[in-house]
This record gives structure tokens, sequence and C-alpha cells, in this order.
């Protein structure tokens, strides 16, 4: 899960696990074309379409059965009168929530359907530097927009045989109340290292004020609190996204302190 580490800005406290509730894919065929990324987890080799979408849930990414082909970005729902549909002739296929965010600006939601193409660049995302673990160089937006976003990164190692579950819930909950209240683009979660256990959780903010606002809410507060106890290892690092004006891609810089300048 991952999500309050992922967009926290008081000591790191949240947990591991890609929410599975309250999800919507663009479609619910089993089959998908073959992705260009295996996520080597060294788990029991059990029979299993390759192909097929899995589920996530709080044991399928901490006890995997078999190797996971797909780690999705999952994508904030903008809202229904923008009528957005996701881009079904993508090989790797975003998920979406069920929860609408109240608004998103224009270059945001740019932003947005160029993260429908989001996904790791290597297996080894969790040790790499972040500008090296994701396939930045590939999100493409519209020339003539220029703006920042905000991303936090959570690196971490669960302790072993920490309760999963409560706080699996709690961090679900804390999602869908940064959705709901606004600013949150995208969250993405890996599945651990089977060697070093280690994992990474990143969240990408319209504003740093939007990931700030979200630490007051109620169930953000619970899930840190249930955290807290949860991890042998964590660290947070924080990024500017940023588009210039003149160019189609987006690079990631350290983030200075600023305000992000859209």
């Amino acid at each position: 899960m991952g999500f309050t580490f992922a967009h926290s800005h008081a000591d790191p406290a949240s947990s591991q696990h890609f929410p599975d509730v309250g999800l919507r894919t663009p479609d619910t065929e089993s089959e998908h074309d073959r992705h260009e990324l295996v996520v080597d987890l060294g788990v029991t080799d059990t029979e299993r379409d390759p192909h097929e979408l899995p589920t996530f849930s709080s044991e399928s990414l901490t006890k995997p059965t078999s190797t996971v082909l797909y780690l999705p970005p999952l994508l904030s729902s903008p809202p229904h009168e923008l009528g957005i549909l996701p881009d079904t002739s993508l090989e790797q296929r975003p998920t979406f929530t069920e929860t609408l965010l109240p608004d998103i600006d224009p270059v945001s939601l740019s932003l947005h359907k160029a993260l429908h193409r989001f996904h790791p660049a290597t297996p080894h995302y969790a040790e790499v530097p972040y500008q090296e673990a994701f396939n930045w160089h590939e999100l493409e937006l519209p020339e003539d927009e220029k703006r920042e976003w905000y991303c936090v990164v959570f690196r971490s190692k669960r302790i072993p045989g920490s309760d999963s579950g409560p706080l699996y819930d709690a961090d679900q909950k804390a999602h869908e109340e940064a959705v709901l209240n606004g600013g949150l683009i995208m969250y993405w979660y890996g599945v651990p290292n089977p060697q070093t256990g280690m994992n990474l959780a990143t969240c990408i903010w319209q504003s740093r004020k939007h990931a700030v606002a979200a630490n007051s809410h109620p169930h953000h507060i619970r899930a840190m609190a249930l955290a807290a106890v949860s991890y042998e290892i964590y660290t947070l690092e924080r990024y500017k996204l940023r588009k210039l004006r003149g160019e189609r891609g987006v690079t990631i810089e350290p983030f200075d302190g600023a305000e992000v300048v859209w």
C-alpha cells in the first residue's frame, strides 16, 4: 500500500499494498497483450495466465503466488463532465479510482492522459534513482503547455510478520479520501524485492499544498498511527515533475522547497 507515506510530510509511517477495492479498469477482459516489463518475484511457479490482469490485495502483493507481469498506475478519475475515456489501445493499461476528483486543471489533465503509459523502467525500481525507475522519457504533453507537479516517493521494507490487514484497509480509505478532497493525480505501488524486501510507492500531486492538506484528513491520521510499527526501513524523497513550454517531454528534479509553478 504505502499511499499514506507516499504523500506524507511528517515522519513516515504507512504500509505497502495496492488498493484492490474501489478500482475499475478500462475493460473486464482477462486477456491482454504481452508486456515488456517482467518483474521476477522469485515466487513459486503457480499456474496462471501471465497476460491476465492480476488481482491486487493485501495478500497478493506481500505474498505473491506467481510472477506479476503488470504493475499499473492507479489514476484518480477526473470529473464526469470532462468525458475522459481510457485509451484501450495501450498494451499496459492503468486502473482508475471509482471516486472522482472534484476538479483538475487543463495541463494536469494532459499529464493524466500521458500517465496512462506510466510503468516501471526496471524491475529494480526500489533500488535505482527515481529518475531511472520509470519511463519518464516516454511521457509527452502538448508542446505549448507549461507546469510543475509535486512527487513523493516512499522506499520501504516491512517488518516480517507485521499485520497488514487493518493497515491495508486504513491506507485504502486514506487514498480514497485524498482523491475526494482533490489534488492527487496518480498513485503507484510496487512489489517487494524477493531478495532485499525493499519496495517503492509514489504519488503525483497537482501541488504540494494538496499533499500537505491530505495529512490532516482523518483516514490519513488513522493510517499513520497504524503504520508506526510496520516498517523496518523507510525513507521519503520529494521531487518536482516539470514540463517546459516548447518541449513535449517531462523531467524529474529534486524538490527545492518552493511550491510548484502552474
